[in-house]
């Protein structure tokens, strides 16, 4: 049988436990595609599955996006064909060099849409989409809150925010990535480490605050998060970059002004194929209107993803980084 190099881990903890195996390419099964990976998406939750701040049954692949060419399909699938381009989101596994994935976590990808631009920015990309355009549909002449502003999310996101009209105030970790936010075109970047984050958009929006907040830190941003929230905003809290928000007291929504929280999935945005499909086409049409652009500024090999995930852990990346099978 026809083997492949495939990233497992066996036991949960740091980069170390991550594993490259020669395991058999396996064969689709009824509503199922196989997939020869081109470009490998690398991404914080993948993080989360390894560390198991997200459990999932052991051992377990890592990667929930991809884009290649599709080599085989099982019985029932009629929405692509062999040969055709693909770019998918799904359950982990897609650090390999094939993966098998259901049919409907597929879109198909234009002419004029990379394997490697698909790869940065399908998770990425339809994350930014249900922030902005589903959760809070954010409309020209607002003002919004978003932290890790020069990171994979927020490098989208703030050209796409910036292309619909609204300003943005964006946080950073250091000046490097602050000059990267500025480049986007971030209207204010605030140094979150060194300045406080409250204090600062108080100053910048002179005492009227933000009507939401974008947040993928998580921790180390909560309680500054809300005390830039309007009276009833609405604090999103979509990742763990610093750790896990714990221990929530929801009296202290109401002490800052009845305040609205969501802690989202990608996954729930997303439930059919042609929710994905929707979000995908939203996406697709503003990079190739040349409003987005997607940065690939970080390459890795299969071998060399402990090191993707120290750099991603440690906050050296900016932009999105692909994998090379």
């Amino acid at each position: 049988m026809a083997e492949m190099k495939k990233i497992l881990v066996h036991e949960n903890g740091g980069p170390e436990v991550i594993q490259l195996a020669d395991v058999p390419i396996p064969s689709p099964e009824p509503g199922e595609v196989l997939v020869r990976n081109h470009a490998i998406g690398v991404n914080f939750i993948d993080t989360y599955h390894r560390s198991g701040l997200y459990k999932l049954p052991l051992p377990t692949g890592l990667g929930k996006e991809g884009a290649g060419v599709v080599t085989e399909i099982g019985e029932g699938v009629d929405s692509v064909s062999v040969g055709d381009r693909v770019a998918y989101i799904g359950p982990p596994g897609a650090y390999a060099e094939y993966h098998k994935i259901k049919a409907d976590r597929i879109v198909s990808l234009s002419d004029g849409v990379s394997f490697e631009q698909a790869a940065a920015m399908m998770l990425k990309g339809l994350t930014a989409q249900y922030l902005i355009r589903r959760i809070y549909p954010v409309n020209a002449g607002e003002t919004v809150l978003f932290h890790a502003v020069a990171g994979g999310v927020g490098s989208i996101a703030v050209q796409w925010l910036k292309s619909i009209g609204a300003t943005v105030i964006g946080t950073a970790g250091s000046e490097a990535k602050a000059d990267r936010a500025r480049a986007l075109g971030c209207d204010h970047v605030i140094l979150y480490e060194q300045e406080n984050v409250a204090e600062r958009v108080m100053e910048i929006t002179d005492g009227a605050k933000v009507p939401v907040v974008f947040d993928g830190v998580g921790a180390s941003t909560w309680e500054s998060s809300l005390d830039s929230l309007q009276v009833r905003g609405l604090m999103v809290s979509y990742g763990n970059a610093s750790g896990p928000v714990t221990g929530i007291n929801l009296g202290i929504l109401t002490q800052k002004g009845s305040l609205f929280v969501t802690r989202p999935m990608l996954d729930h945005y997303t439930r059919t194929r042609q929710e994905l499909q929707d979000a995908a086409d939203d996406l697709f049409a503003v990079i190739a209107s040349g409003e987005v652009k997607v940065d690939v500024n970080h390459r890795y090999t299969l071998a060399e993803v402990a090191r993707a995930h120290r750099d991603l852990e440690a906050r050296k990346t900016t932009g999105s980084s692909i994998l090379t099978p």
